[in-house]
């Protein structure tokens, strides 16, 4: 009889220690992956989330960079042409230094000029004449010593930049647009012209 439920035992121990696996876990299984798979999902929504907006910070950033480049080389444009214009502003103050004191010679060189029109009725006329040329023409060699000249009119082509004409006449001698006649000289401090030639002009 012993031997019987001893046998009968051992048979249901091993009919349970044979069962399949997996066997009533199934469930349980399916539930973990789902889980780890939510998760996942969400782990990568929240990862592509914070690499739009780190693109977006990028951006903006390099936006402000190109701003301040771009600052930056008109502030170093500024500084070059005030540089250069400070240079310019030198150079022509140098070159024509002597301007003022030209424009300001040139009334008594024309006095001079008139002067010497006059024809000398006497000696002592002649010899004062004569004192004046000397003082005119050592003004003239004084301005040119700075760099100034007279600008050539009578028988030039008639030029707005040099001349001023106060007249004009029809003269078959000349051909149009010549200076015929100067009535004041004109003067220039190298390429500068301190005053235009009062002329004449043929039509």
């Amino acid at each position: 009889m012993l031997a019987e439920e001893k046998g009968t035992l051992n048979q249901e121990l091993n009919e349970q220690t044979n069962e399949p696996e997996g066997t009533g876990n199934e469930a349980p299984i399916e539930e973990v992956f789902a889980e780890a798979e939510a998760e996942a999902d969400t782990d990568k929504g929240s990862t592509d989330g914070e690499l739009t907006a780190a693109k977006a910070k990028i951006a903006e950033l390099e936006g402000k960079l190109e701003e301040e480049e771009n600052r930056i080389y008109r502030l170093q444009a500024d500084f070059e042409n005030s540089r250069r214009r400070a240079r310019l502003d030198l150079e022509a103050s140098e070159k024509y230094r002597a301007q003022s004191l030209i424009s300001d010679l040139l009334p008594a060189i024309d006095n001079f000029e008139r002067a010497l029109q006059m024809e000398a009725e006497n000696e002592q006329a002649k010899s004062i004449l004569q004192g004046m040329e000397m003082v005119y023409r050592s003004l003239l060699e004084a301005i040119k010593k700075e760099g100034a000249e007279q600008i050539e009119a009578v028988g030039k082509e008639f030029d707005p930049h040099l001349h001023q004409a106060v007249m004009q006449v029809e003269d078959e001698n000349f051909d149009s647009n010549i200076v015929v006649e100067e009535f004041q000289k004109g003067y220039k401090l190298k390429d500068r012209v301190i005053r235009p030639s009062m002329v004449k002009v043929n039509q």
